[in-house]
């Protein structure tokens, strides 16, 4: 006997185009995600990592800061600095809980058109520092295998305990209280990034300072592994530089630090001691090694943390919404720190006399330094300040 099957009375799916993944747009087929504006035509692992991952409620942070201060400021104001990019006056989408909305088009604002062009995150940053310890470590180790630190002058070891070992104060305090307080403050991923890299190549720097000071300790008789505190502390030559480096980390417009020690500061002050005296004298009294762990700190310097600094201020500079007004706080900022620089620099001038076998003269010294600050000026948009005549 056949059996007939009973049908049962189900609801039957319909199909509206209006479920998930059915709509057809110009990026269906993407095999990559990309919900910015690439530098170039197609988006590097750089971007990918870096780009937004400080998220906005200008752009699509739909229910506003999730995290604050006591005093009800929340997340990363764009007035932490006197500087303003395109879109910064745009007043934030008010955002609540289900308020849905995705606030502006991509970038939300011009401060969003950073890109570091070292292209610094976490993986580069380990390498290249690393192969950086590396370096310095084989230099130093070879050197101690040879009985180099014997061909040094007696003077000259006393210049090394006291100066070298003093520019490690420099960094530290730059390092720990300018640039890891401004990384924190400055509006982007983009330039957290860029300048918490800084941070950490001053810290760096710091310890190889330290650490070649005790290998120092341990390899010259009679070196002083102390006399740097007391040089740093009291010595005349290093109280300018003492006083512009404190002051430098008392600054809070994250901008103006970052504009302060990377545009001014360094070419007239950091470059002059490390370029200008130390890789200079070292060899003419008979050490090769002390350029080789300073000269890592001077190419850290200029040629990452200077490049990552340009492209920082130059749009700014030029900002289609800003640019005069960016120009005149720039302008001011100049008008503070060049005089302060200049004199701290003057001030370090009887350190260009003690070697036993003298460097080139520091008059021309600080004039090849002006020459280099006047170009950054120049790459900048920017025009030297009068107080750069002192």
């Amino acid at each position: 006997m056949t059996t007939t099957a009973t049908e049962r009375n189900l609801p039957k799916p319909q199909f509206t185009d209006a479920e998930a993944g059915a709509k057809v747009f110009p990026d269906s087929t993407a095999r990559n995600y990309n919900y910015f504006t690439p530098k170039k035509r197609k988006q590097s692992h750089y971007e990918d990592v870096t780009v937004e991952v400080q998220p906005d409620p200008r752009h699509y942070l739909s229910q506003g800061w999730l995290y604050g201060f006591s005093n009800g400021v929340g997340g990363y104001p764009l007035d932490w600095t006197a500087l303003k990019a395109w879109g910064s006056d745009r007043p934030v989408p008010e955002r609540f809980p289900g308020s849905g909305g995705k606030g502006y088009d991509w970038p939300a604002h011009g401060w969003h058109e950073f890109r570091d062009p070292n292209e610094e995150w976490e993986l580069t940053f380990f390498r290249y520092n690393s192969n950086v310890e590396r370096q310095i470590s084989q230099n130093v180790e070879t050197a101690r295998h040879t009985d180099a630190f014997a061909q040094w002058n007696p003077n000259w070891v006393q210049f090394v305990e006291r100066n070298v070992g003093a520019w490690m104060h420099v960094e530290q305090g730059l390092g720990l209280y300018l640039f890891a307080n401004a990384q924190r403050r400055a509006p982007t991923n983009m330039h957290n990034n860029a300048i918490s890299v800084n941070s950490m190549h001053r810290i760096r720097f710091a310890q190889d300072l330290a650490l070649y000071n005790l290998t120092l300790s341990e390899e010259i008789e009679n070196f002083d592994g102390t006399a740097h505190v007391e040089a740093w502390n009291s010595d005349p030559a290093w109280q300018g530089v003492r006083r512009v480096a404190e002051q430098l980390t008392a600054i809070d417009d994250w901008a103006e630090a970052i504009f302060a020690a990377n545009v001014v500061f360094e070419p007239l002050v950091g470059e002059l001691f490390r370029s200008g005296l130390i890789q200079q004298a070292s060899p003419r009294n008979g050490d090769f090694v002390t350029p080789t762990v300073v000269g890592a700190g001077e190419y850290d310097y200029a040629h990452r943390d200077l490049l990552y600094t340009t492209a920082m201020f130059e749009p700014l500079v030029s900002d289609k919404e800003f640019a005069a007004h960016n120009k005149e706080i720039m302008d001011g900022w100049l008008s503070v720190w060049v005089p302060r620089c200049i004199a701290a620099a003057r001030e370090l001038q009887p350190l260009w006399s003690q070697p036993d076998i003298k460097p080139p003269r520091f008059e021309d010294s600080l004039d090849r330094a002006k020459h280099r600050f006047s170009g950054i000026l120049s790459d900048l948009g920017l025009t030297d300040p009068k107080e750069l005549t002192q």
